[in-house]
């Protein structure tokens, strides 16, 4: 199994574990929490069919990645990408961010700049700005996130049931576009994730991007399910396109938060259009 040493923590390494395949243009896929780089396969099969090199890995503290206590922020989490990329030394590279994952596609154009980076895709993004400020009336008030941080210390597999119904809208799409199988699946691999980890995540998400966003200099592609339980549209997908230079969006018509499973053909058809478009 493949890893990458990222940092160190008291005796320990910490490794994050990628996988790399096929060849062609390479499209880095990096996935939302609280899953594993696993989570993109009705992505992968497609790429790969397509010509497409396609690396995923897997976020530090959940999937086959180590488990640290240390590091649950955007600037540690740009900086573990950077060193994967460094290490593939990657060219050309789709930086491909789903949920969480576009907090690292967002944060890396801005620190680490697009000499690597060819183009961005953010599938139900987190930015701008979740946190409801005085400059930010969009945002979501703060005590929703220390609610959710509170059901996660009280009882963390029991929150992670709740969040995956919302994650899916299995009220709605069980059995037509989800599958207790994959639910059960989805929640295998939550669980199975840090507990300290899957914790400090909660804060992460209450990052500022606007910043970063006015220093992403490459085609972006944004897509976004308008029955996003997890992340309101109206304070994250919609308001990306006056604030990013060069973007293209896509809203999915009754999708949930993960388009990415339920609504995949959307999806890889509209990812697999704007890959192939001259940038």
């Amino acid at each position: 199994m493949p890893y990458v040493t990222v940092g160190r923590e008291n005796s320990a390494d910490i490794e994050i574990y990628y996988e790399d395949h096929g060849q062609g243009q390479p499209v880095v896929l990096i996935h939302g929490f609280p899953l594993s780089g696993h989570s993109w396969e009705k992505q992968l099969l497609v790429l790969l069919d397509a010509g497409y090199r396609v690396i995923t890995y897997d976020r530090r503290g959940f999937g086959d990645s180590s488990q640290p206590t240390v590091g649950y922020d955007y600037d540690t989490f740009a900086a573990d990408l950077n060193r994967l990329m460094e290490e593939l030394d990657l060219r050309d590279a789709v930086l491909t961010g789903f949920s969480m994952g576009t907090g690292e596609v967002t944060r890396y154009l801005a620190k680490y700049g697009s000499a690597r980076v060819s183009k961005a895709a953010l599938l139900a993004p987190v930015p701008p700005y979740l946190l409801k400020t005085d400059d930010n009336p969009e945002g979501v008030d703060k005590g929703v996130f220390d609610g959710i941080q509170q059901a996660i210390v009280a009882d963390r597999p029991a929150y992670l049931k709740s969040f995956l119904d919302d994650f899916y809208n299995v009220d709605q799409l069980l059995g037509s576009r989800i599958s207790d199988e994959a639910w059960q699946l989805s929640w295998n691999v939550a669980v199975g994730a840090s507990a300290k980890g899957t914790l400090d995540c909660v804060q992460a998400w209450l990052t500022d991007f606007r910043g970063d966003l006015a220093k992403n200099d490459v085609p972006t592609l944004v897509v976004q399910g308008d029955a996003d339980r997890i992340l309101p549209i109206d304070s994250t997908g919609r308001r990306l396109p006056s604030l990013i230079q060069n973007v293209k969006y896509v809203e999915i018509p009754g999708g949930p938060h993960n388009i990415a499973w339920t609504h995949h053909e959307e999806v890889n058809r509209a990812l697999l259009g704007f890959l192939r478009e001259s940038a």
